[in-house]
């Protein structure tokens, strides 16, 4: 339970609050699509580096969770005290780093049941589509909404704090392992930056398609509960899939759902394909994490951490990459049509190196 709420904190709300947010800015702060992407690749960027952090941090890994988890609180709140876009930029890149730092050492603290872990990425996003679901029904507005899930964030900091006080009992507690990087694992980690940039786009835009296809928020807001429901129950089903045909089989069965996902806003902008690709888009990205994750710790041995938090570094700079596409030619549809080409791609090469 601990290391699901802690990534419902870091990546439901560090990481994604932005996502239902967006509507609600786009309403009261005139913020455009195109502003939007940059917002969420400077977030991304944010992720990238703390990635790349993590591959060298010699702080214990309840000292790293912790600081972590105190950082998305303080810049989720610290977004509504300010209407700078700068300023924004910049809350959103810290919080970046601190979901990336969250997620590689809570990935590698070793909790026996990684299913339920992760369940905890779906349980945040969907916890935090609902309330901006309410928010948006009452009217309120997106600076309020930043305080709100603020002090969500801050309540469930509270709750964990005592675990991620105790020293972390693992092997790569204070400094990572030696790693020797392989050919296999370049190209694990080449295919997991495909996925990042395969599922960020409607990650990131799937309310703004919505609300195009739909402007009643008491009906496009249902977009991203549904992804984030779709992501916790997908990670719960997964588990007997691992067991059964093993992580990279899984994985790759997660990138080609997910491109039919993805490659359904392309085919209409209608409502219903539009939350047919978050069910489908949602019901896999974290599949394709937890499975990739797995793998990467089954192939690295005891130097885990680093091809884990190598990894995650590709999967920063492929999700740095979808909303800069779209905040450069002003096109959605480019964005995905090149996500689908990298998701099937990735998945060949999965199988080939299986």
């Amino acid at each position: 339970m601990p290391g699901l709420i802690a990534l419902a904190i870091a990546m439901g709300i560090g990481r994604f609050a932005f996502t239902p947010l967006l509507p609600m800015m786009q309403e009261d702060a005139a913020l455009t699509v195109a502003q939007g992407g940059w917002l969420a690749s400077s977030n991304y960027v944010g992720y990238l580096v703390g990635a790349i952090l993590a591959l060298r941090m010699r702080f214990s890994a309840s000292a790293v969770v912790r600081l972590a988890l105190v950082l998305v609180v303080l810049t989720t709140a610290a977004m509504a005290l300010t209407d700078s876009f700068t300023g924004w930029a910049v809350l959103r890149f810290v919080a970046g780093v601190a979901s990336a730092w969250a997620l590689v050492f809570v990935s590698s603290w070793g909790f026996s049941r990684p299913e339920i872990v992760f369940t905890g990425v779906g349980a945040g996003i969907m916890a935090t589509g609902f309330i901006c679901l309410v928010l948006m029904a009452e009217h309120v507005s997106s600076a309020n909404g930043w305080l709100v899930l603020g002090a969500v964030s801050a309540i469930g900091t509270g709750i964990v704090w005592r675990t991620f006080s105790a020293p972390h009992a693992g092997p790569s507690a204070s400094a990572p392992a030696t790693f020797t990087w392989t050919p296999q694992a370049v190209r694990l980690v080449a295919c997991y930056g495909c996925f990042g940039f395969g599922y960020i786009v409607p990650a990131t835009f799937l309310p703004v398609m919505a609300k195009q296809a739909l402007g009643d928020p008491a009906k496009f807001g249902w977009s991203w509960p549904i992804f984030g429901l779709a992501a916790a129950a997908s990670t719960l089903f997964a588990g007997p899939l691992r067991k059964r045909y093993g992580d990279r089989n899984v994985w790759i069965g997660a990138h080609l759902v997910m491109a039919v996902g993805v490659a359904l806003p392309l085919m209409s902008a209608s409502l219903a394909f539009v939350l047919a690709s978050a069910l489908l888009v949602g019901g896999t990205f974290m599949v394709a994490t937890m499975a990739g994750i797995q793998e990467a710790r089954r192939v690295a041995g005891s130097g885990a951490r680093t091809l884990i938090a190598g990894t995650t570094t590709a999967f920063a700079t492929g999700q740095i990459l979808g909303p800069v596409v779209v905040g450069t030619f002003h096109s959605i549809p480019i964005s995905l049509a090149t996500a689908v080409l990298l998701l099937v791609t990735s998945a060949y090469f999965l199988r080939r190196t299986a």
